[in-house]
């Protein structure tokens, strides 16, 4: 693995399988697993959507940004929120200390695996649609990352198999 730390940081969609994939790349390289979202939901001892429904979007993102510079991350496989990519200062923190890594999913096999859009937690502007939230983000995903993994017509170990291939 090259240097920065030996961390990896998985960015990407929402389902994009970035928690899954994550867990599996930890135990393949013997290192720690963080998960953003469920750091930020341990830390606000609430869902998600709890925080979206008392607030709104953004400051669930402000919260994520909290948790991107505050969180341990060294060697470290560290799946983040989907709207991680909006905090210029959270990415730049991630980027200096870790490889990242775009789960690189297309838009319609997303809307098969994200059948609870309106109830996921999913940081966005009230009625964006997921098209819309693809394509706004996935310019940023591209911008942020070191390594890009085609995730298109690949399961999970296909997945598992090539970011590995990528990464060493």
């Amino acid at each position: 693995m090259n240097s920065k730390a030996n961390s990896i940081v998985l960015i990407g969609m929402p389902g994009a399988g970035k928690s899954t994939l994550g867990i599996l790349l930890a135990k393949e390289l013997g290192t720690g697993f963080v998960d953003t979202d469920v750091a930020i939901q341990v830390r606000e001892g609430k869902t998600l959507q709890e925080i979206l429904d008392a607030s709104d979007y953004m400051n669930l993102r402000k919260i994520e940004e909290q948790v991107l510079l505050s969180e341990d991350i060294a060697n470290k496989v560290v799946a983040t929120g989907g709207s991680a990519a909006y905090s210029t200062v959270g990415m730049a923190r991630l980027k200096e200390n870790a490889t990242l890594v775009f789960l690189d999913v297309p838009l319609e096999e997303l809307e098969k695996r994200i059948s609870n859009f309106d109830s996921r937690g999913i940081a966005r502007k009230p009625d964006q649609s997921l098209e819309s939230l693809y394509e706004e983000r996935c310019k940023l995903y591209r911008k942020y990352a070191d390594i890009t993994v085609d995730c298109h017509q690949q399961s999970l170990e296909q997945t598992l198999q090539s970011t590995l291939q990528q990464l060493l």
